[in-house]
């Protein structure tokens, strides 16, 4: 990365591409100096801090305070990678645990700008403990219900990346930044370079979205108005019916309907729901399912709303896993969820039941089964047995006309029936999975036209 890229920017300069005239203040903690060359008696860390803090005119390499970014006030900490590599020792300790607590103490969502090699060699395990100081201190902002986002620029490794920067709710990453555990010095030598870019954790669902320095700004400030703080918000406004189509007469018919290709889909629905769309991306285990979306929106009159949205495909397990960070996430923010059932059921080829598909699923179930926020399902199109259960939410669920809800695909029940192909519309008649039936059997509240 050249040394004149935006991902290089120091941290001051990154804090202002993002306040701009807003302005920042700064804040200190207080003073607890090290020992004469640190806590090790390292000899020459003096010196290479004072030649540290010559280059970049800092005196470690965290900057924190409170700030504005767009019409949202926030606390922001800045990495200084010039100042030995951005990396973490106990007064960087002290600036971490101080942000994450003027963030708690005002009510304030916490905006950490990362770049750092990792944890400080010269103070040995006085700084790898840092890194237990910034988990305590998240996770009494989440228990707290304030939103964390990271931007991770370049580059973010070590610890930072595995606290600050991973452990955040959202995770943004600048274009070609190294991002990852390992850094370049440290990993194998025939180790694939993607793998640590930001486009290959974007790729691996660690990051939720790439992006350009000049469009930073603009999204963090959608970002901070979607995850709050907020006060009580209602539940989520049912979307309007995407299509004209009329109730079926008969169990075909309504699989039929539900499976058009015609048929209006997910991205059609959230298109018109939404004034504004924040998708978060992949699981956090290494997998990211593109049948599914998920992410937060700001609909036109400013509410935001979580979304899980089935895109009529089988929902793979990274897919339920990324329902259930999203629902919970939402929850744990007080924001109202709406979920768009659309699938045929869970993918059942052997490398999802590798990838743990009945765990995957079993948790959808409990984080809808948990939220206490309200959630909002509507069924637009196939409602596939429980990997579509999985993600509707019970006594508030709802239906199109060109959908259907079925304990089984018809097909399916005739086979195991032992029933000719002949006989499935039969079948799927006396599944009663028609929308006007779901409504009668108390499954469905009302069919949205």
């Amino acid at each position: 990365m050249p040394a004149d890229s935006p991902a290089r920017a120091t941290a001051r300069e990154t804090i202002a591409l993002l306040t701009g005239a807003a302005g920042f203040t700064e804040h200190r903690p207080p003073s607890h100096p090290l020992p004469p060359d640190g806590p090790l008696s390292w000899a020459g860390y003096d010196a290479a801090r004072e030649r540290a803090g010559t280059r970049t005119g800092e005196e470690e390499s965290v900057v924190y305070g409170t700030g504005v970014v767009g019409d949202r006030a926030c606390v922001l900490l800045a990495f200084e990678f010039g100042f030995l590599g951005g990396s973490l020792g106990r007064l960087t300790g002290d600036r971490l645990a101080a942000a994450y607590e003027l963030a708690l103490t005002r009510r304030l969502p916490l905006l950490a700008l990362v770049a750092t090699g990792g944890s400080r060699m010269q103070e040995g395990m006085v700084a790898l403990t840092q890194l237990q100081r910034v988990a305590a201190a998240s996770t009494r902002l989440r228990a707290a219900g304030l939103p964390q986002i990271a931007v991770v620029r370049d580059p973010t490794t070590g610890g930072g990346w595995a606290t600050v920067g991973a452990g955040a709710d959202v995770v943004l990453a600048l274009p070609g930044a190294q991002v990852g555990f390992a850094g370049s010095r440290v990993r194998p030598a025939d180790a694939d370079p993607h793998a640590y870019s930001a486009e290959g954790q974007f790729a691996a669902g660690q990051v939720d979205a790439v992006v350009p320095p000049g469009e930073l700004a603009r999204a963090l400030t959608h970002w901070l108005r979607a995850l709050g703080p907020h006060g009580a918000l209602p539940a989520a406004p049912l979307p309007r019916a995407r299509s004209a189509a009329r109730l079926p007469e008969t169990g075909r018919e309504a699989v039929a309907a539900a499976r058009d290709p015609r048929r209006p889909r997910a991205e059609a629905y959230l298109a018109d729901y939404f004034g504004v769309r924040l998708p978060l991306h992949g699981d956090r285990c290494g997998g990211a399912d593109p049948g599914l979306l998920c992410g937060f929106g700001l609909r036109a009159d400013g509410l935001p709303v979580a979304y899980v949205a089935q895109c009529g495909t089988p929902t793979r397990p990274a897919g339920y896993r990324a329902a259930a960070r999203t629902i919970r996430l939402a929850d744990r923010l007080g924001v109202p969820v709406l979920t768009l059932v659309d699938t045929p059921g869970a993918a059942n080829d052997a490398e999802a039941e590798r990838a743990g598909a009945g765990a995957a699923i079993a948790d959808a179930f409990a984080a809808v089964a948990e939220a206490r926020v309200p959630v909002t399902t509507l069924v637009i199109g196939e409602g596939g047995s429980g990997g579509a259960l999985a993600l509707a939410a019970p006594d508030n669920t709802h239906v199109t006309a060109d959908s259907y809800f079925s304990v089984i695909a018809p097909e399916l029940a005739a086979a195991i029936l032992k029933r000719p192909p002949s006989e499935t519309g039969a079948t799927a008649d006396q599944l009663r999975l028609r929308p006007q039936d779901l409504l009668e059997l108390g499954f469905a509240r009302s069919i949205v036209s």
